[in-house]
């Protein structure tokens, strides 16, 4: 009822309702039925092996096989207004588990205009994992991706924090058509980022005295989105931001800030449950003053900016099968010394993606499996013009961009 591809985490209206009212829609009386998980394995084909993939946790060059994650989620009211999604996830890969994607909702609703007027407020673990829309940087597109193949380096601040901090936002919905949100988020303390699994994720091989991300003070995010459904046709359009003050390095005091404005767009076409088509749009630019890392001579210049845009369109028969194709585009001004590993010293990036899903079971209400046995088998396929800005001759070893395309095999079971 929540899910296109008949489970998650790509939503459709009822899924955006129900996440808007905290999880509790529906008398939702059972313990157990809140309580949900998923596995998933993989297996990764990059078209040139790469030694440098090679790390405590990717034991080959080419051709691994791994267990993604698993995870345990709590979905529902806790009590009264008060609901909640909790992620507690296995990463196979990094061979560790933490607290995943939490988002804590108190919520109500009452009459304003004589229009419905939803309100309530947020505490969550990642900037954007309470968004409705799938367009942002938590729970956006590809909703599976591996875990053993290279990667554009560059990303948004947005994108890079899940987990590291905590905040809350205030939020409404009125008359069905205008969201507002806003709200601030504060980096969690060392010892509690060590409690929830966090400490020194950015580091490759997982070491004790490499730290996460610290923000000076209060980093504010908002959004706003207009939406309306009609005869099947469902389009929402919205706008996004989040600005941060971040301290790169703990032992030196400075700080760089970085300012990210988002947009996005979203078309679902839900009139023929047999058919069903999606097409997205999202748009980040991010404005970076990197004070601290330009004093400590890691950067030509302290002012950079860097584009993210991301396309994708998906057509689904009959909740069983998917065809999907996405665009991704990144780039930003030239910096010798902070892209000093790019041949043209710039950060840019473009690939595009081509995703066939298969759901088997799982999707008729009716069926005694129905909530029980949810499975998907995901072949996908990115294929790269650009990669950390080379087109030939990547990193001043002969390695192309395409080298890095990669075919990747997903099974995703869901209970």
């Amino acid at each position: 009822m929540c899910h296109t591809q008949a489970f998650g985490p790509n939503l459709n209206p009822y899924g955006r309702e129900f996440k808007l009212h905290g999880y509790i829609n529906g008398s939702n009386d059972s313990q157990l039925s809140r309580i949900s998980g998923m596995a998933e394995g993989s297996v990764t084909n990059l078209k040139r092996d790469d030694p440098n993939l090679i790390t405590n946790y990717v034991p080959n060059a080419n051709n691994n096989v791994v267990l993604d994650q698993a995870s345990i989620f709590y979905g529902g009211r806790i009590i009264e207004r008060l609901g909640a999604l909790i992620q507690t996830t296995y990463n196979g890969p990094q061979n560790r588990f933490w607290v995943d994607n939490t988002d804590i909702r108190i919520t109500d609703e009452n009459e304003f205009f004589d229009q419905e007027f939803e309100y309530g407020v947020s505490f969550n673990n990642n900037p954007s994992s309470q968004d409705l829309w799938n367009t942002t940087p938590a729970w956006g597109f590809p909703y599976a991706s591996s875990q053993a193949t290279n990667t554009p380096a560059a990303k948004p601040i947005l994108s890079s924090l899940g987990g590291q901090v905590g905040g809350a936002t205030l939020y409404n919905m009125f008359a069905d058509t205008l969201y507002l949100e806003a709200g601030a988020y504060s980096s969690f303390a060392k010892y509690a980022q060590k409690g929830m699994g966090q400490w020194s994720i950015a580091s490759p091989n997982y070491t004790a005295n490499s730290g996460s991300v610290k923000l000076n003070g209060g980093a504010p995010y908002w959004r706003i989105a207009l939406q309306k459904e009609w005869m099947g046709h469902y389009v929402s359009l919205g706008h996004f931001g989040f600005n941060a003050v971040v301290q790169p390095d703990a032992t030196i005091l400075g700080y760089d800030k970085y300012t990210d404005l988002g947009t996005d767009f979203n078309y679902q076409y839900l009139g023929d449950p047999k058919n069903i088509y999606e097409f997205k749009a999202s748009y980040i630019r991010e404005h970076q003053q990197l004070t601290s890392t330009f004093n400590q001579g890691n950067a030509a210049q302290p002012n950079q900016q860097l584009g993210f845009l991301g396309l994708n369109g998906m057509y689904t028969y009959d909740q069983t099968y998917s065809a999907v194709f996405g665009y991704n585009h990144i780039y930003g001004n030239a910096d010798s010394i902070l892209y000093s590993s790019s041949p043209s010293n710039r950060p840019n990036s473009e690939y595009f993606t081509f995703e066939i899903d298969y759901i088997p079971f799982g999707k008729t209400t009716g069926s005694s499996l129905g909530s029980y046995m949810n499975l998907k088998f995901t072949a996908q396929y990115i294929a790269y013009t650009m990669f950390d800005g080379a087109v030939k001759n990547y990193d001043g070893t002969g390695r192309n961009a395409s080298d890095n395309n990669t075919l990747y095999f997903n099974g995703w079971y869901s209970f």
